[in-house]
């Protein structure tokens, strides 16, 4: 290969001639020989030059650039500015130094055949970790290891089969969302206008075959229908022979390789008839194929992104500008240019920028689009408020600790993206069997021709291009993911965020609920209603030790105990055991504070407080000891929040049977499980002991969802089939839960057991159909009963079916 060995020999990237680093492993064989590159980028063009047999780039290539960044693409430039620190800022998450997350916007998807080669291709790439793509928004997350591959390399691979990946934007999306609207449109236009005229021309052709019209008028309007298709074939139908030829050139049929194969045989027999005078035209079935495949294709694509606005809308939260303050000055800045420490103005009817803590003013804040409450929050100095959300009425000063990727409202979107990305385990095997389905097609369509080419030549052309048409999997491929993504969408608008694919598909299933007490079916807030404190013991001292135990710890009991001691004592070598209580040193002495269990282990058994509970019904007792002596018993009461029982009662009506674990006395679960009627109940559960409950219930064959929001709820948070976490719980708990109730509001439990369970019925229904028309249509159109106008028809009436019963998700 002339001019190349140069640059092999210095080590230098085969393809575009920069230094390859130590240890590259970015190889491509090529005519024969292993070829090294110097990044993953080059690797997937260079991989696409020799897939798609233009090798003579290489061959006619005399020499070396003088300048190696000669050789490297353009786009390839472009690209790079993607993996500026700066750039990145706005849309990248750090996991840790050298992890990142991002979300991106693909262009080209059309069927999930696409969706399947960009996660394949892009998951082979050294250092990608993860990467899966929504097909119903064209979204994708990517997460890759940045000491491996830079991001603009994996855009790059992306680009090298025929894609376009660019960081998500939401202004970006929607004009993207409009062209496709408007392109399609045009198409649609374009084949409506052509279908109208050769129709006219197919007509007179029809009457004039059964009139013995002349050969002159009938050659003369064949050539008027070719002139007519054309536009439609070349400019309408475009898109299907491209996204055909990408698969075949990927080794990958896709559900557009039927389809074109249909349109493309029908019109080159139609060119040859009508060119040589012999044979049949069908200029009316292509025009017409093509309009009702385009009409149903635009349809489909509407209720996409329909589907997807809800994501669109949190991501839309964020302003475009934020009211700096520096120096006492107020300037107005791009929020991307935000900083964690910055302090921010915002002023009534603005949207908060990023997320932050109050330091000056109070007001109502309306957060409905991310907790699902349709009440303003009244928000004061020292509490948290969330980028995205809107102040209503007075001026507030904030300090800004999240902006960008770290906020909540990135990660809820993260979040959503994911779990509307991610594939149960019915995605995946309808998947495989569409992507199966597309060879078993060719195959038939193969078989149907060869049996009507022996028996009725004439027959054999047209029934195998119905059979191509009438048997296009968009349907069974489309039947899980329209059904997972609108209704993920409709319980986040809820206020009840799904974080993984597999959860609503589980919580259909659900038939026992294991809820945790403080904080779940209470509200968590809890006061000291009594202190008890031993003889010679002040209660102040003893409040403000416990309140600097309680420091680090973000339980309800904890804040309950902060707030009742005025000033927290100093404390070294504080350490929490989970379930059981923390333990520090003062002043060179131990001290405990948690169960009277854990409390006893340090100072003895000699107790000599009275603290049963049945003198404090519904109440907790939290205990205080040292080395030497008890100190005190405080003694906690929370509300149980409204709906609690109203929950359960209709959970119980669902067959969803209750229990209650926690961490509390007996006397305060039992009095909690007796007002809300709760028959299975435990005190004293540590991690451990709920842990292999939860196990119990799913040896015995059941399907356990676990509802909890402390940090001793996370292990079975992850034992259980399916989790939720409350919104406001330990940030372990939420990391570990499948599904997140940002509202707190605990009677969407059941609207969303009941909305699972009308989304596994709508797939089931898609599934049956989708099936079930094949199983029917195959047969007619291949014996001939289905000619291919009608089997265009009801291959895009197939789709949008499947697609529009998903949509009544949306009011459910």
């Amino acid at each position: 290969m002339a001019g190349v060995s140069g640059a092999e020999a210095g080590r230098d990237c085969f393809h575009c001639g920069l230094p390859v680093p130590a240890g590259s492993r970015y190889d491509v064989t090529i005519d024969g020989q292993v070829r090294t590159m110097c990044c993953a980028g080059c690797q997937a063009v260079a991989q696409a030059i020799v897939d798609n047999n233009l090798l003579d780039f290489y061959r006619l290539r005399t020499r070396d650039s003088q300048r190696a960044a000669a050789l490297v693409p353009e786009e390839l430039k472009q690209l790079q500015v993607y993996d500026s620190g700066l750039m990145q800022r706005s849309f990248v998450r750090h996991h840790d130094q050298d992890v990142r997350e991002a979300a991106l916007i693909l262009e080209g998807i059309v069927c999930a055949a696409c969706v399947w080669l960009n996660e394949h291709h892009v998951q082979q790439l050294p250092g990608v970790l993860a990467f899966r793509v929504n097909y119903s928004t064209h979204r994708a997350t990517l997460q890759w290891d940045n000491r491996r591959i830079q991001l603009s390399e994996v855009l790059a691979a992306i680009a090298a089969i025929g894609y376009r990946a660019h960081p998500f934007d939401p202004g970006r999306m929607e004009s993207l969302q409009q062209r496709e609207k408007s392109a399609a449109l045009r198409r649609i236009a374009v084949a409506g206008l052509g279908m109208m005229q050769v129709m006219m021309m197919a007509a007179a052709l029809y009457i004039g075959a059964a009139s013995d019209m002349e050969a002159g008028m009938r050659q003369f309007l064949r050539w008027i229908s070719l002139i007519m298709v054309t536009p439609v074939v070349f400019y309408a139908d475009w898109p299907f022979f491209q996204a055909a030829w990408r698969d075949l050139r990927r080794l990958r049929p896709g559900m557009d390789v039927p389809v074109a194969l249909a349109l493309g045989a029908a019109y080159l027999a139609s060119v040859w008839a009508t060119v040589s005078g012999v044979g049949e035209v069908y200029f009316d079935s292509v025009s017409m194929f093509s309009f009702f495949l385009l009409s149903g294709r635009y349809l489909e694509m509407q209720a996409r992104h329909k589907a997807g606005q809800v994501a669109e809308a949190l991501v839309k939260l964020l302003p475009a500008s934020a009211n700096r303050i520096r120096n006492g000055q107020q300037e107005v800045v791009a929020v991307a240019e935000l900083e964690p420490g910055d302090q921010v103005l915002v002023k009534p009817g603005e949207t908060i920028p990023a997320d932050g803590e109050v330091l000056e003013g109070a007001g109502p804040v309306n957060e409905a689009l991310l907790t699902g409450e349709s009440l303003p929050r009244l928000k004061q100095p020292g509490d948290r408020l969330v980028g995205g959300t809107l102040n209503m009425s007075s001026p507030l000063l904030l300090q800004l600790d999240r902006v960008g990727a770290d906020t909540v409202l990135a990660g809820i979107t993260r979040l959503l993206d994911r779990a509307q990305a991610e594939k149960p385990a019915l995605a995946r095997l309808a998947d495989r069997v569409a992507s199966w389905f597309v060879l078993f097609i060719l195959l038939l369509a193969a078989a149907v021709y060869g049996w009507w080419h022996f028996h009725d030549p004439e027959q054999a052309f047209w029934i195998t291009l119905s059979v191509l048409v009438v048997t296009c999997p968009c349907a069974l491929s489309l039947a899980t993911p329209a059904a997972i993504t609108v209704a993920t969408g409709r319980l986040t608008g809820l206020g009840v965020l799904t974080t993984r694919g597999h959860a609503l598909e589980t919580l259909a299933r659900v038939d026992q609920l294991v809820f945790d007490k403080t904080g779940t079916l209470t509200h968590g807030e809890l006061v000291v209603a009594d202190l008890q404190v031993a003889k010679g013991q002040e209660p102040l001292q003893c409040r403000n030790l416990a309140a600097g135990l309680e420091q680090a710890s973000e339980h309800p009991l904890a804040r309950a105990l902060l707030a009742f001691g005025p000033e927290p004592l100093p404390l070294t070598d504080l350490m929490s055991q989970p379930g059981q209580g923390v333990e520090g040193r003062y002043q060179g002495q131990r001290v405990r504070l948690g169960t009277r269990d854990f409390v006893a282990a340090l100072a003895g058994d000699g107790m000599a407080l009275a603290a049963d509970a049945a003198d404090f019904p519904g109440a907790t007792a939290v205990f205080l000891g040292t080395g030497q002596q008890w100190l005190a018993v405080f003694h906690l009461r929370d509300r149980v929040r409204d709906e609690a029982d109203a929950v359960v009662r209709e959970l119980g009506k669902m067959g969803v049977k209750v229990h209650l674990l926690s961490g509390d006395n007996e006397g305060a679960v039992a009095h909690l499980a007796g007002m809300l009627h709760i028959r299975s109940f435990q005190a004293r559960q540590l991690p451990d002991t709920k842990l292999a409950f939860v196990r119990t219930l799913q040896e015995q064959g059941a399907v356990v969802a676990m509802v909890g929001d402390g940090v001793n709820d996370a292990p079975v948070l992850a034992q259980a089939q399916v989790s939720l976490a409350m919104g406001q719980g330990a940030q372990l708990a939420q990391a570990s839960a499948d599904m997140i109730l940002l509202s707190e509001n605990l009677a969407l439990l059941p609207v969303s057991v009941r909305l699972a369970r009308r989304m596994q019925a709508v797939i089931r229904q898609n599934l049956f159909w989708a099936l079930g028309y094949n199983l029917l249509a195959i047969p007619l159109a291949a014996s001939g009963m289905l000619p291919p106008w009608m089997a265009a028809l009801g291959m895009s009436a197939s789709s949008l079916l499947v697609v529009a019963n998903a949509l009544r998700l949306r009011n459910g």
